[in-house]
């Protein structure tokens, strides 16, 4: 489904993004297998997309600390679907988390230009 190549040791895959009169845009997102939400936007491009705020969120960092961020309602093309799904507020790439893979097969390759897939599981 989706292929993009590791650049830099980071697993980049190509999304694309409607905005809130449903222009598609295609923005690069960042893997991050550490993320359990949907996806994360930085806040210019939220502003860009006009995305609709939706609720405060709250998260536990990797060091421990507490997050308190903005969350906000986009929808995404995946695997030819749209699908609306909540968009987290970080500063930071943008970041494409397993909620948004579950029921998808993620494989690396982990060299710089190796491949990074993203295929639905089938029940078999």
């Amino acid at each position: 489904m989706r292929v993009k190549y590791l650049l830099a040791i980071e697993a980049i895959i190509s999304l694309s993004i409607c905005d809130s009169e449903g222009n598609i845009y295609v923005q690069d997102a960042i893997v991050d297998t550490g993320f359990n939400g949907w996806l994360s936007l930085p806040p210019d491009l939220i502003d860009q997309l006009n995305l609709k705020w939706k609720r405060r969120g709250r998260a536990i960092l990797g060091d421990g600390s507490e997050c308190v961020f903005n969350v906000y309602e986009a929808v995404v093309i995946w695997d030819g679907d749209y699908l609306t799904i909540p968009i987290d507020e970080a500063d930071s790439e943008p970041l494409v988390g397993m909620l948004l893979m579950e029921g998808y097969q993620l494989t690396v390759q982990v060299f710089e230009e190796g491949r990074v897939e993203i295929r639905k599981v089938t029940a078999g």
